[in-house]
């Protein structure tokens, strides 16, 4: 019997994006660093994690979930800014918030979170432990 894997965490996830310039420019307003990488592929990077950025035009079979669609994402970003100024931050950038501050169960304890959609319609929750 062979011993099953052990997870240390996520590297990265992979979003389906309709226009993936208009994404980068939305995830750069939250802190992201936009990066290239392989065959001229983007993300967006957020410390050690990142999110691929796949055009929903441009499929790889091998590569992509069975069915990818744009705004099907429901995740969160965690930060260290206090949630205060991420609210001042979002209403500086014109980005509306569908719903918070509240509390919610994070992985490692409990998060204070916004929500808002990004370009596709993806759920993003900003949440900060603390």
């Amino acid at each position: 019997m062979t011993d099953k894997p052990t997870p240390t965490g996520i590297d990265h996830f992979v979003l389906t994006v309709e226009n993936v310039e208009r994404t980068c420019e939305f995830y750069e307003t939250l802190g992201a660093e936009v990066v290239t990488f392989g065959d001229d592929r983007t993300a967006v990077q957020f410390g050690d994690q990142k999110i691929n950025l796949h055009p929903a035009d441009h499929r790889v079979a091998a590569y992509v979930a069975a069915t990818p669609t744009p705004g099907s994402g429901d995740f969160c970003i965690v930060t260290e800014t206090p949630i205060e100024a991420v609210l001042d931050h979002l209403d500086e950038e014109g980005i509306d918030v569908v719903t918070g501050p509240v509390e919610r169960a994070g992985a490692v304890g409990t998060l204070t979170s916004v929500y808002v959609r990004d370009p596709d319609g993806n759920l993003v929750e900003l949440g900060t432990y603390g």
